[in-house]
């Protein structure tokens, strides 16, 4: 490919026009033409600013092929994973949304017979979703087991600073709530004296404050989703496990599955006995610690089986 042929290709790469592009090295659109059409060639101090811009090499601009160093996503990988990182977020955020609707309610005076109802409106959506999209992921895997490495420097640098950005935002609003949850409640203890008054109003600030919590939580996973998502070397890594090892997560998966599902059942068999339900979000706590110890103790080193 020729000096223009380049020039023109890494331009449409960016979607920018001529014009943008004159603007951006302060040049006139017609010059910008003639190298296109490699009717002249640019002074130096414009070529480096090319290869600073379009992050190519002269040599490769000069007479090369810059096309070979871009990488095209012909399996829609980015447009897959956006849709999943939203979804899996919308599934965790019904989950949660549904506790704070219930307590809420409860706070409000619903029977505690009918609250729990809107609970699994909201729960049983939401681990539709979760169910749902692990499938897909997993289809979409088999059929593209490795992917080529499309996304630019440039791209990288603006998702982890999007990242950050994210993490900041989601740890605030959390850290916000719990501090609105503890000025209220120190401030409603002080004011009812009332048992059946504080229990509602128990239930009540817990609700709000799960649904106060719930788009922290929700910007902190669309946060860290996101940032994985450029993360192709990970991507093909995991898709390229031995069978050893596969076994061995899916094994981990069973068995984390067993352990939360026995945690929900614990869960509502305190929300519909004369057990404090209140302090029974702890079993999640419990099954998350056991579901970390099973995965510690079934993981091992790949490259360490290899040796052996």
């Amino acid at each position: 490919m020729s000096f223009g042929e380049n020039l023109q290709f890494l331009r449409k790469q960016k979607n920018i026009t001529q014009e943008q592009l004159a603007e951006r090295l302060e040049v006139s659109r017609q010059s910008v033409s003639k190298w296109e059409s490699s009717q002249s060639y640019p002074e130096m101090e414009k070529l480096l600013q090319i290869c600073s811009m379009f992050h190519c090499n002269m040599d490769t601009l000069m007479q090369g092929d810059v096309s070979k160093d871009f990488v095209e996503d012909t399996c829609g990988y980015d447009s897959f994973m956006n849709r999943f990182d939203r979804l899996v977020t919308a599934g965790i955020a019904l989950i949660l949304s549904g506790i704070g609707t219930m307590g809420f309610l409860m706070g409000l005076g619903m029977d505690e017979d009918i609250a729990p109802v809107f609970f699994f409106i909201f729960l049983i959506v939401g681990v539709i979703i979760l169910v749902v999209m692990g499938m897909q992921h997993s289809h979409f895997a088999e059929k593209h087991p490795y992917i080529e490495d499309f996304y630019t420097e440039e791209e990288k640098e603006q998702a982890y600073r999007k990242f950050t950005v994210r993490m900041a935002a989601g740890i605030g609003i959390i850290l916000v709530d719990a501090l609105l949850f503890m000025v209220l409640g120190i401030k409603m203890d002080n004011v009812l004296a009332d048992p059946v008054n504080i229990g509602k109003l128990e239930d009540f600030g817990m609700g709000i404050f799960m649904l106060l919590l719930t788009p922290g939580v929700s910007v902190l996973v669309y946060g860290g989703m996101q940032k994985d998502k450029f993360d192709i070397k990970k991507y093909n890594k995991e898709k390229s496990l031995s069978p050893a090892k596969r076994k061995r997560d899916a094994l981990t998966a069973k068995i984390c599955g067993c352990i939360m599902l026995a945690a929900l059942m614990v869960y509502l068999v305190c929300m519909f006995t004369d057990i404090e339900w209140s302090t029974s979000w702890l079993v999640f706590v419990v099954g998350g610690i056991l579901c970390g110890a099973v995965a510690i103790i079934l993981s091992r080193d790949d490259d360490s089986e290899g040796g052996q």
